[in-house]
């Protein structure tokens, strides 16, 4: 696997990124910064035979940069619907924002201000049906897509992170104080997920990669919780009682599956001394199989990694760095072989869980 930078989108006026989400179905890329800044991009794909096979990620120029209006303060989450194409946003005040696409441009659908606390995380179910909200001070509501109401409730925990099973059935909260519960789809308290690191260390990722569409290989983990401290816990389904231990080697801030599930990237920072003896922190990132194994480490300009986020043919990721978008190609390893004078390779089809072969 061979990965590098390729293009560089800088933020006007400076403004320091918070949140980055890529819309894996139709490619829409939504940025949230400082004093309430907020933008939806769209990068324009070349040649669509090439996307189609998903072979390489082609060239691209930026065909859609506009700026949403309604937030105050930093945007600290945003999150897509796919199915039912709404782009859902937070900032540090607690302003939520629904945003509906109307003729090519984006325009303002509901809002929900709780004006107690801070929402942490926010994520939609795999079916679009449903969302969940989690705020610090441990209130959760989950909604429907139309907007209404289904769930709310007080937690007694300062949360983190959310995120929902593959089957929407259970929902996973990290809190403040490094631990990882499990409630059902209607609120109710199952059990804590057993983590495998000292309680003292924060939680800076929960990822659960969608296994409905199939996987790469039989029984691969699947839920990833990632630690300050450098430590990666991947795991086979939340009981999962003998997980995959990855120590990254550096200060984690954030980590993503991509979505054909055959990668997982940490991204962090790692200190390293000069030749002059001047100690510095270097931002990267470690991409590893889903098993564990590390595969590429590819080093990032800039301070430190904010967000990152997977394109839908898990060629490309977006990187959030200071004031800058990077976006990374990634060339995959394919399996080739050939015989006479034809060539012949398999490469996955990432729409649905099969392989295709490729012959010249």
């Amino acid at each position: 696997m061979f990965i590098y930078l390729s293009k560089k989108i800088a933020i006007p006026n400076n403004v320091r990124l918070k949140s980055l989400s890529w819309n894996g179905d139709q490619g829409w890329i939504a940025c949230g910064g400082e004093n309430g800044m907020l933008k939806v991009l769209k990068l324009d794909s070349g040649n669509p035979s090439e996307r189609q096979r998903g072979l390489a990620a082609p060239p691209s120029n930026l065909s859609m940069n506009q700026t949403l209006e309604g937030h105050n303060g930093g945007v600290m989450c945003v999150t897509w619907n796919e199915n039912y194409r709404k782009l859902t946003t937070s900032d540090q005040y607690g302003l939520i924002i629904v945003w509906m696409l109307h003729r090519g441009m984006w325009f303002e659908e509901m809002i929900n201000n709780r004006n107690i606390s801070t929402v942490r995380d926010m994520k939609w179910a795999r079916d679009g049906q449903r969302i969940c909200i989690a705020y610090e001070d441990g209130h959760v509501i989950v909604g429907s897509v139309d907007g209404n109401r289904l769930w709310g409730k007080e937690l007694e925990l300062e949360l983190c992170f959310l995120e929902w099973s593959p089957d929407g059935r259970s929902l996973l909260f990290a809190t403040l104080d490094h631990k990882v519960q499990i409630y059902d789809s209607a609120g109710n308290y199952i059990a804590k997920l057993g983590l495998r690191t000292d309680d003292k260390v924060p939680i800076v990722g929960l990822e659960w990669f969608d296994t409905s569409a199939g996987v790469a290989e039989q029984g691969q983990p699947s839920l990833a919780v990632g630690f300050e401290n450098g430590l990666l816990q991947l795991m086979r389904s939340e009981s999962d009682d003998a997980p995959v231990l990855v120590d990254t080697a550096m200060a984690m801030v954030t980590l993503r599956w991509n979505p054909a599930g055959t990668l997982i990237v940490v991204a962090g920072t790692h200190g390293t001394t000069s030749s002059a003896g001047e100690w510095r922190e270097v931002a990267m990132m470690q991409f590893f199989s889903p098993v564990g194994e590390h595969l590429r480490t590819l080093k990032v300009p800039g301070s430190s990694v904010a967000s990152l986020s997977f394109e839908g043919k898990s060629l490309r990721i977006a990187i959030a760095v200071d004031s800058f978008i990077y976006f990374a190609n990634i060339r995959l390893e394919y399996k080739r072989g050939y015989f006479g004078s034809t060539v012949v390779c398999a490469y996955p089809k990432y729409d649905r869980a099969d392989t295709a072969a490729l012959f010249a």
